[in-house]
């Protein structure tokens, strides 16, 4: 098979850029990249197309003439401020409408295939002690960026079953790797700070992807047959606690976490009487996911462990802190 051009929307992102240069490191693919401007930041060798914001007049003509296979990794992502009058309006306008209009113009201008980066929010926010979620189990999105994104692999599945563009949906859990934000980053900087956390006797399930993982399954989505029009959660199948996470960061950044035992039920208490109930259930509940059904369907397993992906995080940190 020769060289095929792939577009990645999403590009100067935290995984699209990645995903760019893991593409290009493949030597097989020619990559297009979506921009949103002409001034936004480049990868050396990938071949930029300015198209502005994704939405449902989005013109995708010239990025995808050649194009084999799109991964749409772009999306209106979760606001913390949020300002919109309705939320999920503004959602669905870029995550919905904005996805397939780019899904329809690819279908018409011959793209094979169409990887779609949805979110594990799809399943939901949760899951029960012991009960994995899978590809498999009924959506159940609680809040509108988890239900833009099931919607939009709806719509996806419905233009596959009419054009005979094949879909692909990657349901990611939480990514971290170098360059991670949000969450993840803060809790590499309480360690590395020596802060202590009242985070040491807390005995939930996480389930967390490096991004090296979920690099490795999109470009196996890419040409592997039996990827056609299916659902695949991805993790790096070994699920922890948060304070086994933040006693392997520790390890990992050469700086021993320090927990202070302080009781779920307690850290519960005080997030109600906080009104960060929300915060509470992103540390202490669990969200554990099976990708049985990746390896039993693509003979896919997660080619880099766990302490390998926190390793390969803590130092870029620390090598930003030189």
């Amino acid at each position: 098979m020769g060289r095929r051009a792939i577009l990645v929307t999403g590009a100067t992102g935290f995984v699209g850029s990645a995903l760019c240069r893991s593409l290009l490191d493949a030597g097989v693919f020619d990559v297009h990249a979506a921009l949103r401007s002409s001034s936004a930041a480049r990868v050396a060798g990938v071949k930029p197309f300015t198209v502005g914001e994704l939405s449902s007049e989005t013109a995708w003509g010239a990025a995808l003439t050649g194009v084999d296979a799109v991964i749409h990794a772009a999306a209106r992502v979760h606001v913390m401020n949020e300002t919109a009058d309705n939320s999920l309006d503004e959602f669905r306008r870029v995550n919905v409408q904005g996805t397939l209009n780019l899904a329809r113009q690819a279908a018409a201008a011959g793209v094979r295939r169409f990887i779609f980066i949805s979110s594990i929010k799809v399943n939901g926010e949760s899951s029960r002690p012991g009960q994995a979620l899978t590809a498999d189990d009924v959506p159940a999105p609680l809040d509108p960026y988890g239900v833009s994104k099931y919607e939009a692999e709806q719509g996806l599945f419905e233009l596959a079953s009419a054009t005979g563009m094949q879909v692909v949906v990657i349901r990611p859990v939480l990514v971290y790797g170098p360059g991670v934000k949000a969450n993840f980053h803060s809790m590499m900087h309480w360690v590395r700070r020596g802060l202590p956390l009242p985070l040491g006797a807390i005995d939930n399930r996480r389930s967390l992807v490096a991004l090296d993982n979920l690099l490795d399954l999109i470009v196996t989505c890419i040409d592997h047959q039996r990827a056609a029009n299916q659902i695949f959660l991805v993790s790096d199948g070994e699920d922890v606690s948060l304070t086994q996470l933040l006693r392997a960061l520790g390890r990992a950044l050469g700086r021993p976490a320090r927990l202070i035992p302080v009781p779920a039920t307690m850290l519960r208490l005080a997030a109600v009487m906080f009104r960060r109930r929300d915060l509470a259930q992103r540390l202490l509940g669990s969200l554990q996911v099976d990708i049985t059904k990746n390896r039993q369907l693509l003979g896919w397993t997660p080619p880099v462990t766990l302490s390998q992906g926190l390793g390969k995080a803590a130092r870029s940190l620390l090598d930003d802190h030189q």
